[in-house]
């Protein structure tokens, strides 16, 4: 579902600075003139996650082809993250928004306090504005055709 009057759109990336799978820090910093996909998730290892993220990985050569990266967040620890990438074969980074829990989550506004994990939000980074945002419910996968016509609706 199409979010146009979502607050973030039309203003600045929230700043964060996460550890990835691997325990790099990757940053919105430097990312300014990049395009770039800020992917919530609820939790590595679960069914419609698992889903996602490997139809995310499918995808990625026709996004990188197009310039735009991913970035997928979930609450989970780096040390899951990795576990997790390694089984599932998944080369794009995996964000822990583990300490404190589920902030940058909460500065996108996609933060569940009663469960404690992030909803399924997706947000379109180009030039360090939000640009566009989807997102479905947490029990229903995010459509791949989302990603690509977001994209195409946003040119670099």
């Amino acid at each position: 579902m199409a979010e146009s009057d979502d607050p973030l759109v039309g203003g600045p990336v929230p700043p964060f600075e996460l550890q990835n799978q691997y325990g790099e820090t990757v940053s919105t910093r430097g990312r300014g003139e990049g395009r770039y996909f800020v992917v919530f998730y609820p939790f590595a290892f679960s069914r419609v996650c698992t889903a996602e993220l490997a139809a995310l990985e499918r995808l990625r050569p026709r996004l990188e082809e197009a310039g735009v990266g991913l970035l997928a967040v979930s609450v989970d620890h780096k040390f899951a993250l990795r576990a997790y990438a390694a089984e599932q074969g998944i080369g794009f980074d995996l964000l822990a928004d583990f300490w404190p829990h589920g902030a940058v989550a909460r500065a996108f506004g996609c933060f569940d306090d009663v469960q404690g994990r992030a909803l399924r939000s997706t947000f379109l980074v180009s030039h360090g504005t939000v640009v566009h945002h989807f997102r479905s419910d947490v029990g229903t996968a995010r459509r791949e055709q989302d990603y690509l016509d977001a994209v195409e609706q946003f040119p670099a």
